[in-house]
Protein backbone atom coordinates (compact mmCIF):
# COMPACT_ATOMS: atom_id res chain seq x y z
CA UNK A 1 0.00 0.00 0.00
CA UNK A 2 2.87 2.32 0.87
CA UNK A 3 3.81 2.09 -2.67
CA UNK A 4 0.69 2.66 -4.50
CA UNK A 5 0.53 5.74 -1.75
CA UNK A 6 3.73 7.27 -2.73
CA UNK A 7 2.38 6.93 -6.40
CA UNK A 8 -0.85 8.36 -6.00
CA UNK A 9 1.50 11.42 -4.78
CA UNK A 10 3.04 12.04 -7.40
CA UNK A 11 0.71 11.97 -9.86
CA UNK A 12 -1.62 14.94 -7.77
CA UNK A 13 -1.87 18.08 -9.67
CA UNK A 14 -1.91 19.90 -6.33
CA UNK A 15 1.80 20.12 -4.89
CA UNK A 16 1.77 19.99 -0.94
CA UNK A 17 3.19 23.17 -0.82
CA UNK A 18 0.49 25.15 -3.01
CA UNK A 19 -0.11 28.63 -1.18
CA UNK A 20 -3.60 28.02 -1.96
CA UNK A 21 -4.55 25.04 0.36
CA UNK A 22 -2.03 26.16 3.10
CA UNK A 23 -3.36 25.13 6.72
CA UNK A 24 -5.50 27.87 8.74
CA UNK A 25 -8.69 29.77 9.28
CA UNK A 26 -11.64 28.87 7.35
CA UNK A 27 -13.49 32.39 6.08
CA UNK A 28 -16.61 33.43 6.95
CA UNK A 29 -18.33 32.51 3.64
CA UNK A 30 -16.27 29.34 3.82
CA UNK A 31 -17.48 28.57 7.49
CA UNK A 32 -20.99 29.00 6.52
CA UNK A 33 -21.22 26.55 3.59
CA UNK A 34 -19.10 23.60 5.35
CA UNK A 35 -22.04 24.37 7.96
CA UNK A 36 -24.44 23.95 5.87
CA UNK A 37 -23.19 20.97 4.44
CA UNK A 38 -22.61 19.42 7.45
CA UNK A 39 -26.25 19.83 9.19
CA UNK A 40 -28.24 19.53 5.70
CA UNK A 41 -30.46 22.54 7.49
CA UNK A 42 -32.07 25.12 5.48
CA UNK A 43 -32.52 26.14 2.00
CA UNK A 44 -31.08 28.60 -0.52
CA UNK A 45 -32.77 31.29 -2.62
CA UNK A 46 -31.47 31.67 -6.17
CA UNK A 47 -30.58 35.29 -6.85
CA UNK A 48 -33.15 34.86 -9.56
CA UNK A 49 -35.93 34.62 -6.78
CA UNK A 50 -37.98 31.52 -6.04
CA UNK A 51 -35.78 28.67 -7.17
CA UNK A 52 -35.11 26.45 -3.85
CA UNK A 53 -31.94 24.48 -4.32
CA UNK A 54 -32.60 21.71 -1.18
CA UNK A 55 -29.23 20.50 0.16
CA UNK A 56 -30.18 17.17 -0.89
CA UNK A 57 -28.98 18.14 -4.22
CA UNK A 58 -25.62 19.62 -2.63
CA UNK A 59 -24.89 16.85 -1.31
CA UNK A 60 -25.18 15.44 -4.33
CA UNK A 61 -23.46 17.12 -5.90
CA UNK A 62 -20.61 16.64 -3.22
CA UNK A 63 -21.00 13.11 -3.85
CA UNK A 64 -20.47 13.11 -7.37
CA UNK A 65 -17.38 15.59 -6.52
CA UNK A 66 -15.54 13.21 -4.67
CA UNK A 67 -16.25 10.58 -6.77
CA UNK A 68 -14.82 12.18 -9.97
CA UNK A 69 -11.74 13.00 -7.63
CA UNK A 70 -11.44 9.34 -6.88
CA UNK A 71 -11.80 8.25 -10.85
CA UNK A 72 -9.19 10.42 -11.47
CA UNK A 73 -6.27 9.05 -9.18
CA UNK A 74 -7.33 5.69 -10.03
CA UNK A 75 -6.87 6.56 -13.79
CA UNK A 76 -3.66 8.54 -13.28
CA UNK A 77 -2.47 5.13 -10.65
CA UNK A 78 -4.02 3.37 -13.64
CA UNK A 79 -1.60 4.86 -16.03
CA UNK A 80 1.75 4.62 -14.28
CA UNK A 81 1.50 0.89 -13.54
CA UNK A 82 0.05 -0.37 -17.05
CA UNK A 83 2.58 -1.92 -19.70
CA UNK A 84 5.72 -0.08 -21.64
CA UNK A 85 3.22 0.73 -24.23
CA UNK A 86 1.19 3.09 -22.26
CA UNK A 87 1.87 6.74 -21.83
CA UNK A 88 2.40 7.55 -18.13
CA UNK A 89 0.26 10.65 -16.82
CA UNK A 90 1.80 13.70 -15.23
CA UNK A 91 0.63 16.51 -14.42
CA UNK A 92 2.44 19.72 -16.20
CA UNK A 93 3.65 22.14 -13.74
CA UNK A 94 1.34 25.41 -13.21
CA UNK A 95 2.00 28.85 -15.13
CA UNK A 96 3.79 31.12 -13.37
CA UNK A 97 1.49 33.54 -10.95
CA UNK A 98 2.77 37.13 -10.60
CA UNK A 99 2.59 38.90 -6.74
CA UNK A 100 -0.45 40.94 -6.43
CA UNK A 101 1.21 42.96 -3.74
CA UNK A 102 4.01 43.68 -6.39
CA UNK A 103 4.76 46.91 -8.51
CA UNK A 104 5.47 46.02 -12.42
CA UNK A 105 9.23 47.76 -13.28
CA UNK A 106 9.60 49.37 -16.28
CA UNK A 107 12.10 47.67 -18.45
CA UNK A 108 13.74 51.30 -18.51
CA UNK A 109 14.71 50.96 -15.21
CA UNK A 110 16.09 47.51 -15.88
CA UNK A 111 18.49 48.83 -18.80
CA UNK A 112 20.09 51.55 -16.13
CA UNK A 113 20.87 48.73 -13.46
CA UNK A 114 22.31 46.46 -16.24
CA UNK A 115 24.48 49.70 -17.83
CA UNK A 116 25.45 49.76 -13.78
CA UNK A 117 26.40 46.53 -13.60
CA UNK A 118 28.09 46.49 -16.62
CA UNK A 119 30.20 49.69 -15.59
CA UNK A 120 30.77 47.72 -12.54
CA UNK A 121 32.44 45.08 -14.43
CA UNK A 122 34.58 47.34 -16.74
CA UNK A 123 37.76 46.88 -15.36
CA UNK A 124 37.31 43.04 -14.67
CA UNK A 125 36.42 39.96 -16.58
CA UNK A 126 34.29 40.05 -19.80
CA UNK A 127 32.28 37.07 -18.38
CA UNK A 128 31.47 36.19 -21.61
CA UNK A 129 31.55 32.44 -21.71
CA UNK A 130 30.37 29.72 -24.64
CA UNK A 131 28.26 27.15 -23.24
CA UNK A 132 25.00 27.04 -20.81
CA UNK A 133 23.62 25.50 -18.30
CA UNK A 134 19.70 25.50 -17.92
CA UNK A 135 16.70 23.87 -16.94
CA UNK A 136 13.67 22.99 -18.98
CA UNK A 137 10.24 21.41 -19.29
CA UNK A 138 8.44 21.00 -22.69
CA UNK A 139 4.92 19.46 -23.33
CA UNK A 140 4.98 16.58 -25.98
CA UNK A 141 1.93 16.14 -27.68
CA UNK A 142 0.30 13.66 -29.66
CA UNK A 143 -3.67 12.90 -31.48
CA UNK A 144 -2.82 9.70 -29.92
CA UNK A 145 -1.76 10.66 -26.58
CA UNK A 146 -2.54 13.11 -24.21
CA UNK A 147 0.00 15.61 -23.71
CA UNK A 148 3.33 14.69 -21.23
CA UNK A 149 5.56 17.38 -19.38
CA UNK A 150 9.24 16.32 -19.68
CA UNK A 151 11.72 18.28 -17.25
CA UNK A 152 15.41 17.85 -18.38
CA UNK A 153 18.56 19.82 -17.21
CA UNK A 154 21.56 20.55 -19.80
CA UNK A 155 24.91 21.55 -19.28
CA UNK A 156 27.34 22.24 -22.28
CA UNK A 157 30.54 22.63 -21.82
CA UNK A 158 32.85 24.11 -24.35
CA UNK A 159 36.71 23.39 -24.31
CA UNK A 160 39.68 25.09 -25.86
CA UNK A 161 39.86 23.50 -29.09
CA UNK A 162 36.03 24.21 -29.65
CA UNK A 163 35.13 20.53 -29.27
CA UNK A 164 32.44 20.90 -26.46
CA UNK A 165 30.53 18.14 -24.16
CA UNK A 166 26.84 17.93 -23.38
CA UNK A 167 25.18 16.19 -20.23
CA UNK A 168 20.94 15.89 -20.53
CA UNK A 169 19.34 14.45 -17.48
CA UNK A 170 16.01 13.98 -16.26
CA UNK A 171 15.08 15.78 -13.30
CA UNK A 172 12.40 18.63 -11.96
CA UNK A 173 13.30 20.99 -9.19
CA UNK A 174 9.78 21.29 -8.26
CA UNK A 175 10.04 17.77 -6.87
CA UNK A 176 13.25 16.74 -5.88
CA UNK A 177 14.23 13.13 -5.45
CA UNK A 178 11.28 12.30 -7.20
CA UNK A 179 10.81 10.01 -10.17
CA UNK A 180 11.09 11.85 -13.95
CA UNK A 181 8.85 11.63 -16.75
CA UNK A 182 11.25 11.24 -19.92
CA UNK A 183 10.57 10.43 -23.78
CA UNK A 184 14.08 9.43 -24.80
CA UNK A 185 14.66 6.77 -26.94
CA UNK A 186 12.06 4.06 -26.37
CA UNK A 187 8.98 6.68 -25.67
CA UNK A 188 7.48 8.23 -22.59
CA UNK A 189 8.55 6.16 -19.47
CA UNK A 190 9.67 7.40 -15.16
CA UNK A 191 13.06 7.42 -14.30
CA UNK A 192 15.08 8.31 -11.61
CA UNK A 193 15.76 11.54 -10.18
CA UNK A 194 18.84 12.42 -12.39
CA UNK A 195 18.64 9.84 -14.43
CA UNK A 196 21.78 10.63 -17.40
CA UNK A 197 19.18 10.69 -20.88
CA UNK A 198 22.69 11.59 -22.91
CA UNK A 199 26.31 12.34 -22.07
CA UNK A 200 28.00 12.94 -25.85
CA UNK A 201 31.19 15.04 -26.91
CA UNK A 202 31.17 16.74 -30.07
CA UNK A 203 34.11 17.76 -32.52
CA UNK A 204 35.17 20.99 -32.74
CA UNK A 205 32.68 23.71 -34.49
CA UNK A 206 34.43 25.42 -37.17
CA UNK A 207 31.78 27.74 -37.86
CA UNK A 208 31.74 31.84 -37.03
CA UNK A 209 27.99 32.44 -38.02
CA UNK A 210 25.50 33.57 -35.30
CA UNK A 211 24.83 31.69 -32.49
CA UNK A 212 28.74 30.16 -32.66
CA UNK A 213 30.30 33.66 -33.21
CA UNK A 214 30.48 35.65 -29.73
CA UNK A 215 27.15 38.15 -29.71
CA UNK A 216 28.03 41.54 -30.19
CA UNK A 217 27.89 44.00 -26.72
CA UNK A 218 25.75 46.81 -28.55
CA UNK A 219 21.81 46.45 -29.10
CA UNK A 220 22.05 47.18 -32.73
CA UNK A 221 24.45 44.98 -33.64
CA UNK A 222 22.95 42.41 -31.70
CA UNK A 223 19.90 42.35 -33.27
CA UNK A 224 21.27 41.80 -36.98
CA UNK A 225 23.13 39.15 -34.85
CA UNK A 226 20.02 37.17 -33.41
CA UNK A 227 18.15 37.93 -36.85
CA UNK A 228 21.30 36.04 -38.74
CA UNK A 229 20.80 33.91 -36.18
CA UNK A 230 16.96 32.95 -36.76
CA UNK A 231 17.69 32.67 -40.11
CA UNK A 232 15.16 35.74 -40.65
CA UNK A 233 14.71 38.28 -43.81
CA UNK A 234 13.35 40.79 -41.83
CA UNK A 235 13.83 42.77 -38.37
CA UNK A 236 12.23 39.94 -35.86
CA UNK A 237 9.04 40.68 -34.06
CA UNK A 238 8.75 40.56 -30.55
CA UNK A 239 8.16 36.88 -30.31
CA UNK A 240 10.34 36.01 -32.67
CA UNK A 241 13.07 38.11 -30.68
CA UNK A 242 12.23 35.89 -27.43
CA UNK A 243 12.56 33.05 -29.77
CA UNK A 244 16.29 34.30 -30.09
CA UNK A 245 17.30 35.24 -26.74
CA UNK A 246 16.62 31.83 -25.75
CA UNK A 247 18.79 30.30 -28.61
CA UNK A 248 21.36 32.68 -27.27
CA UNK A 249 21.31 31.90 -24.20
CA UNK A 250 21.02 28.39 -24.63
CA UNK A 251 24.76 28.80 -26.32
CA UNK A 252 25.96 31.60 -24.18
CA UNK A 253 26.64 32.57 -20.89
CA UNK A 254 26.36 36.59 -21.42
CA UNK A 255 28.48 38.78 -19.14
CA UNK A 256 27.64 42.05 -18.35
CA UNK A 257 28.34 43.75 -21.47
CA UNK A 258 26.28 41.41 -23.52
CA UNK A 259 23.49 41.22 -20.82
CA UNK A 260 23.12 45.08 -20.84
CA UNK A 261 22.87 45.19 -24.52
CA UNK A 262 20.39 42.20 -24.57
CA UNK A 263 18.50 44.37 -21.76
CA UNK A 264 18.26 47.44 -23.89
CA UNK A 265 16.80 45.82 -26.96
CA UNK A 266 14.66 44.08 -24.87
CA UNK A 267 13.58 47.02 -23.43
CA UNK A 268 12.64 48.35 -27.11
CA UNK A 269 10.06 45.21 -28.15
CA UNK A 270 6.66 46.25 -28.95
CA UNK A 271 3.82 44.63 -26.66
CA UNK A 272 6.66 42.94 -23.99
CA UNK A 273 4.71 44.47 -20.84
CA UNK A 274 5.82 44.88 -17.05
CA UNK A 275 2.98 42.49 -14.68
CA UNK A 276 5.48 42.16 -11.32
CA UNK A 277 7.14 40.06 -9.17
CA UNK A 278 7.23 36.40 -9.56
CA UNK A 279 9.13 33.42 -7.56
CA UNK A 280 10.83 30.93 -10.56
CA UNK A 281 10.91 27.23 -11.03
CA UNK A 282 14.27 27.47 -9.16
CA UNK A 283 12.95 29.76 -6.18
CA UNK A 284 14.58 33.20 -7.61
CA UNK A 285 12.50 36.40 -7.27
CA UNK A 286 12.28 38.41 -10.99
CA UNK A 287 10.51 41.04 -12.75
CA UNK A 288 8.42 39.59 -15.37
CA UNK A 289 7.08 41.01 -18.72
CA UNK A 290 4.27 39.51 -21.00
CA UNK A 291 3.96 39.32 -24.26
CA UNK A 292 1.03 38.12 -25.69
CA UNK A 293 0.71 36.79 -29.69
CA UNK A 294 0.06 33.90 -32.25
CA UNK A 295 -1.81 31.68 -29.68
CA UNK A 296 0.84 31.89 -26.62
CA UNK A 297 1.30 33.88 -23.83
CA UNK A 298 4.95 34.42 -23.29
CA UNK A 299 6.70 35.51 -19.79
CA UNK A 300 9.92 36.78 -19.36
CA UNK A 301 11.71 36.54 -16.03
CA UNK A 302 14.33 39.48 -15.58
CA UNK A 303 16.70 39.40 -12.74
CA UNK A 304 15.85 42.94 -10.97
CA UNK A 305 19.56 43.24 -10.01
CA UNK A 306 20.90 43.83 -13.17
CA UNK A 307 18.03 42.94 -15.98
CA UNK A 308 19.89 39.28 -17.07
CA UNK A 309 17.09 36.69 -18.35
CA UNK A 310 16.27 34.42 -15.51
CA UNK A 311 13.87 32.22 -17.64
CA UNK A 312 10.79 32.30 -20.34
CA UNK A 313 7.85 30.73 -20.04
CA UNK A 314 4.61 29.79 -23.02
CA UNK A 315 1.49 28.86 -22.19
CA UNK A 316 -1.37 28.29 -24.09
CA UNK A 317 -3.57 30.90 -25.13
CA UNK A 318 -6.28 28.85 -26.74
CA UNK A 319 -7.40 25.59 -26.42
CA UNK A 320 -5.98 22.86 -28.27
CA UNK A 321 -8.52 19.70 -28.06
CA UNK A 322 -6.87 17.67 -30.74
CA UNK A 323 -3.84 17.67 -28.33
CA UNK A 324 -5.77 17.33 -25.08
CA UNK A 325 -4.28 21.06 -24.07
CA UNK A 326 -6.50 23.79 -22.44
CA UNK A 327 -5.92 27.59 -22.40
CA UNK A 328 -3.44 28.32 -19.25
CA UNK A 329 -0.88 25.17 -19.85
CA UNK A 330 2.40 25.22 -19.72
CA UNK A 331 3.86 24.72 -23.37
CA UNK A 332 7.17 24.85 -22.24
CA UNK A 333 9.66 26.50 -19.72
CA UNK A 334 13.61 27.19 -19.51
CA UNK A 335 15.52 28.56 -16.53
CA UNK A 336 19.14 29.84 -17.01
CA UNK A 337 21.09 29.13 -14.33
CA UNK A 338 24.57 31.40 -14.71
Amino acid sequence: MADELELLRRVNPVPVDDPRFAEGPLGHEAENRLNHLLTGAGTETGVSGGDERRPGRTRTRLVWALAATVVVAVTATGLLLAGPNTTPAVAAPRPLVVRADSTPVPLDRLVARAERAERDAADGPAGLRKGTHVQSWSVGMSEDEPPVTLPVERVVRWNADDSHTELVVATDPRHPGRRVLTDADDGPRLVDDGHVISEQTFPPSWSDAPPQSPPPHDATRLRAYLREAQHLDTPPTTGELLDATAVLLDTWTLGARENAALTRLLADAKGLRPVGQVTDRLGRLGQAYVYDGAGYRRMLIMDPADGAVLGLEATAAVDEDAYGVEAGDVMDYSAWIR
